[in-house]
């Protein structure tokens, strides 16, 4: 047993008290040079926010404290949220006066001060500010005579930060800076900091979408090092390597994908074996070309994953792999992870492999252009390809048997308008449209999501270490406030403490069509917990799956990489008890790290997106539009345009009546006209105002 092991097992006895560190050292009996190592491992499991240090130098364990470690979601007007690091617990009100200087992102110690009545969260007091998450802020610079300010584009940040006139840099009013921060912020006194970067003029091309990747911190470029390494990459399959794998180069295969996709991670086989189908899902071997501790795997575990913003994609790996010799392209030897699947008339797996191949993708296929081919028998893009129309109608065959199985055991469905925006070559958004999710789409998410079921059952039965995607069971008391919401629009839903995800697929399937389902299925969809990656095999509850993983993108995603090298090694008898203890160790980690680098990604892909609608929007002031109540607050209630484009409707910009929220009946009533409104209906809508730097925009109701 490790000493920091046995440092917690010590403090977690009934009877320890606090102690000194040179009590500690006499307890574990330690002398000499013991006694400067141990101090060493007490102060790092102190930055950890394992233990804690009291104002009287007494050691004590934070859980047994009654403190809680986690990370600050804060707010504009200076409170702020701690979100635990232990999942079990509840989120804590942190109240402006007790951020003590936390700012949002930090990862922070917090005291429990008064605890929540029923309904109501607990509140608690920041008391050690553990890490830093914003040593760098991107905002706008306010000029004054002899100093600045830069105000944070990320409004959870709640402060401006002061500029001392020799930190200014040459900075001019209204521009976006990146001010690195000097002095943190005390009670009553802001930040203060330096500007290190200028990155131009709001309105300068290209300056909004640089400003948001300084503000997530998101990797611009590739270190030399990994450019190095990834130019030296051979862009060709050498014969040695050919001849150690499983020759697949004569089947049937084929990838389909967006327009514009140039990373083509997963392509696609079919055979019909008496009244069973034989799916192929052949996957990057991308682990082949990125060694475990390399340059390239070290950058893209840091990375994390690849982000897909408006107009351009910041990869995880280099473009050397990402798009060549990864990449499945027509024509080309292509090495595979694949996994061939016999599949029954009811959709069950009844037997798998997994081998190592390599593959020569025959075409390389168009969601819309496949969609045709199935929905309007359009046969245009497919001239002497009769044998690849042949396997698409089966594989057509194959989904609709497979989504039937999926929908009979209870998974959650979300089918969400997805909206594309389409920029001019000076980045101007020119048009919002809505993409729809047609047969090719939903044959290839089928197709990917039994292969990622198979490969996690098949690794939960061999008992290894790996890496699972969980979407674990929904708090019951957000699931009764949904169905609050839900009553309005006359729909309910049965066992709220107890829910089975069948009845929430009935509820989406009963509003499916109808003015309300995007609202509803967004308001379940903020009711369930967020999918992340364990190394702890658990339910996913929106796929209403035992065992599930992600394979299928190891282009783009880290843990299918990490997972790949797994498989491999298991298949290759190479995973003995050492191995097997390594993976145990440093996967929580990976599960961690990843789940984080996704939600970054998401986060700065929405405000990508949100930017973007806003400048659309920014141009078509005066227009008038219909659109759906899509939420109500205290302030005002938001309008959701068929482009999905969402706007508030201040209480100040409804003219006819002095407005207000009832939370209890849930829709905003005229004081005087007594007049409703309610989640889902429809409005008529001025365009009055577009805010680029917050992202937002306004609307004013017309009659």
């Amino acid at each position: 047993m490790g000493i920091r092991q046995r440092i917690i097992n010590f403090m977690e006895e009934k009877l320890y008290k606090p102690m000194l560190k040179e009590e500690l050292a006499v307890n574990f009996g330690l002398e000499g040079k013991e006694i400067e190592t141990f101090y060493k491992v007490l102060e790092e499991m102190e930055k950890e926010g394992i233990i804690i240090r009291t104002r009287n130098e007494r050691y004590g364990l934070v859980d047994k404290m009654n403190l809680v470690v986690g990370r600050i979601d804060g707010n504009e007007k200076g409170f702020g949220f701690l979100i635990p690091e232990d999942k079990t617990k509840e989120d804590i009100f942190i109240p402006a006066e007790d951020m003590n200087g936390a700012l949002h992102g930090d990862r922070v110690i917090a005291r429990i001060v008064r605890r929540g009545m029923v309904g109501q969260k607990d509140e608690g007091e920041v008391i050690r500010i553990l890490e830093r998450a914003n040593e760098t802020i991107v905002g706008t610079y306010e000029d004054s005579i002899n100093f600045g300010f830069v105000i944070p584009d990320d409004s959870r940040i709640a402060y401006d930060i002061f500029i001392p006139k020799a930190h200014i840099n040459n900075a001019k009013n209204n521009q976006k800076v990146v001010v690195e921060i000097t002095r943190w912020p005390e009670k009553r006194r802001n930040p203060e900091g330096r500007i290190v970067e200028i990155l131009g003029y709001i309105g300068e091309k290209g300056v909004d979408i640089l400003s948001i990747i300084k503000q997530y911190k998101l990797p611009e470029d590739f270190p030399p090092n990994v450019k190095a390494y990834a130019e030296a990459i051979e862009q060709e399959v050498s014969k040695e390597e050919i001849e150690k794998r499983v020759d697949l180069r004569n089947l049937n295969t084929f990838t389909i994908d967006g327009p514009d996709a140039k990373d083509l991670d997963d392509a696609v086989s079919i055979e019909k074996v008496g009244e069973n189908y034989r799916l192929g899902v052949h996957i990057a071997d991308v682990s082949h070309y990125v060694p475990e501790n390399s340059p390239l795997d070290k950058e893209a575990f840091k990375r994390g994953n690849s982000v897909y913003l408006v107009d351009r994609v910041i990869p995880m790996l280099p473009k050397e792999l990402s798009n060549g010799i990864c990449s499945l392209n027509p024509g080309e030897d292509r090495l595979t992870l694949s996994v061939f699947m016999e599949i029954d008339k009811n959709g069950k797996v009844i037997d798998h492999e997994i081998v190592e191949g390599v593959i020569r993708s025959k075409a390389r296929f168009i969601y819309d252009d496949v969609s045709d081919l199935l929905e309007k028998g359009d046969t245009s893009a497919f001239e002497q390809l009769d044998h690849i129309v042949e396997d698409l109608r089966l594989m057509e065959e194959l989904c609709k048997i497979l989504y039937k199985k999926r929908e009979n055991r209870g998974s959650i469905d979300f089918d969400f308008p997805e909206a594309r925006i389409i920029l001019d070559e000076n980045g101007v958004p020119v048009d919002i449209v809505k993409e729809e999710r047609r047969i090719a789409n939903r044959m290839i998410e089928e197709f990917m999501l039994v292969c990622n079921e198979t490969i996690a059952e098949h690794m939960y039965w061999a008992q290894m270490p790996f890496l699972y995607r969980i979407h674990e069971e929904p708090d019951a008391e957000k699931i009764n406030s949904f169905n609050k919401f839900i009553h309005n629009f006359g729909y309910v839903i049965k066992g709220s403490q107890d829910i089975h995800p069948k009845e929430l697929q009935r509820l989406t399937k009963e509003i499916k069509g109808k003015k309300e389902e995007t609202l509803i299925n967004t308001l379940l969809l903020r009711s369930l917990k967020k999918a992340r990656y364990s190394s702890e095999p658990d339910v996913h509850f929106g796929l209403a799956a035992k065992y599930y993983c992600h394979f299928t993108a190891p282009i783009r995603r880290y843990p299918d990489l990490q997972i790949h090298r797994i498989i491999k090694s298991y298949n290759k008898g190479r995973l003995g008890e050492k191995e097997q203890a390594k993976l145990e160790r440093i996967l929580p980690g990976v599960a961690d790290h990843t789940s984080t680098t996704e939600r970054r990604a998401e986060e700065a892909e929405r405000e990508v997106d949100d930017l973007k609608k806003a400048e659309y929007m920014s141009k078509r002031i005066g227009n008038e539009y219909e659109g759906m109540v899509s939420s109500l607050t205290h302030f005002g209630m938001f309008v959701q345009l068929d482009n999905t484009v969402e706007g508030l409707v201040h209480f100040s910009n409804m003219l006819d009546d002095y407005y207000k929220f009832d939370e209890e009946k849930y829709y905003i009533i005229g004081e005087h006209t007594k007049k409703i409104y309610r989640l889902g209906d429809i409005v008529k809508i001025r365009v009055v105002g577009a805010d680029l730097v917050r992202r937002t925009v306004d609307f004013m109701l017309i009659s």
